[in-house]
């Protein structure tokens, strides 16, 4: 089996470990955080070896960081230190993946959800526990798909785009790039750039920068 390392020692990283580590396809060497508390300690039995910005000991790996923005900017670091660097997938062995999908690189695919003929999923993409994305649906790279929400087939969800736990979004909808779609939400209508939408029907509540925290 072949070493990988991991970006993040957080709750969604610790997700990904037990993903790998029932994958069987990978040894993990050790994880990589900016906490400077847990340097030299074990997070879910691997070592943290150093800081996300060091030199890593593998060749390959993920990234465990739940974030969108922070994801895509610790990507970008990673593809100027180390270009030669291969993000793998992480697919829990419960999934349900059409053969037809396309998963881009370093994507995650959570236990028990669903991704249904023709969907493409960009890098480095979330698709957490128990959600569903349909036939035809387009995620754009660093989007993310929140436990137990579900995609009407050829939804489109933009760059970095999050859509909150429960949340339900009818077929053929366009959901804009850096936008937020809050928890439980019916969205029944295409929702823009960079807001905040929440509610049944689901309407956008205010506006959004590109780097606003949402997790």
């Amino acid at each position: 089996m072949e070493w990988i390392v991991i970006f993040g020692a957080g709750g969604h990283a610790q997700v990904i470990i037990d993903i790998i580590e029932l994958m069987g396809l990978y040894r993990i060497a050790g994880i990589y955080d900016d906490n400077p508390a847990l340097i030299g300690k074990f997070v879910a039995g691997y070592p943290v070896l150093g800081f996300v910005h060091s030199n890593v000991v593998a060749k390959k790996g993920i990234i465990g960081i739940g974030d969108n923005m922070q994801r895509e900017l610790l990507e970008r670091n990673i593809r100027a230190r180390m270009p030669d660097f291969v993000f793998i997938n992480a697919i829990h062995p419960s999934a349900i993946i059409s053969k037809n999908v396309t998963l881009g690189d370093g994507t995650a695919v959570m236990a028990g959800s669903v991704i249904n003929p023709n969907a493409v999923i960009g890098p480095h993409s979330i698709i957490n526990t128990m959600a569903s994305v349909d036939h035809d649906c387009v995620l754009e790279p660093f989007a993310s798909i929140a436990p137990g929400a579900h995609l009407g087939g050829n939804v489109h969800i933009g760059t970095r785009t999050f859509v909150g736990m429960s949340a339900t979004i009818i077929h053929g909808l366009q959901i804009g790039h850096d936008t937020v779609i809050g928890a439980g939400a019916t969205v029944v209508n295409n929702i823009p750039n960079h807001v905040v939408a929440y509610g049944s029907p689901a309407k956008p509540v205010r506006g959004r920068v590109m780097n606003e925290r949402y997790l």
